[in-house]
């Protein structure tokens, strides 16, 4: 109903980006639980930065790039933000315990806070756009 408009797309971002958030909260919890299990490496989720791309490469306008065969590969296409997936990074360089983990639990309780703080703000931004809509309809 409201997919077309400025609103729906708001939502729709902050929905996304609310499942993501509770997608991370399961990839830290998996960390942690596994903090002291031998070779074990953490992972992480990389949402934000495609979906800042996929969201700049609609709002700039380029000239067409002039493709003479299907085979040629445009550049400068904006990217749908609905078609950006969070991706799952493992983190297999690092390591931080002699027995090969990479687990930090400080770091991954600081990870933690800061995933559960953006989604309350989600949260918050979700119920502004619908109190702003409710605002109007009074």
């Amino acid at each position: 109903m409201f997919e077309a408009s400025t609103f729906g797309r708001t939502i729709d971002i902050l929905h996304r980006e609310m499942d993501v958030n509770l997608l991370r909260r399961q990839i830290i919890a998996n960390n942690i639980a596994n903090a002291d299990t031998p070779n074990f490496k953490r992972s992480e989720l990389n949402f934000e930065s495609s979906l800042k791309r996929a969201l700049e490469s609609e709002k700039t306008r380029k000239m067409p790039a002039f493709v003479t065969d299907k085979r040629h590969i445009p550049f400068n296409q904006p990217v749908d933000y609905r078609t950006v997936r969070p991706r799952k990074i493992l983190d297999f360089w690092t390591t931080s315990k002699n027995n090969g983990n990479n687990v930090d639990l400080e770091q991954e309780s600081m990870n933690l806070l800061n995933n559960e703080l953006l989604y309350n703000m989600l949260v918050q931004s979700v119920n502004n756009q619908f109190s702003q809509v409710q605002m109007v309809l009074k």
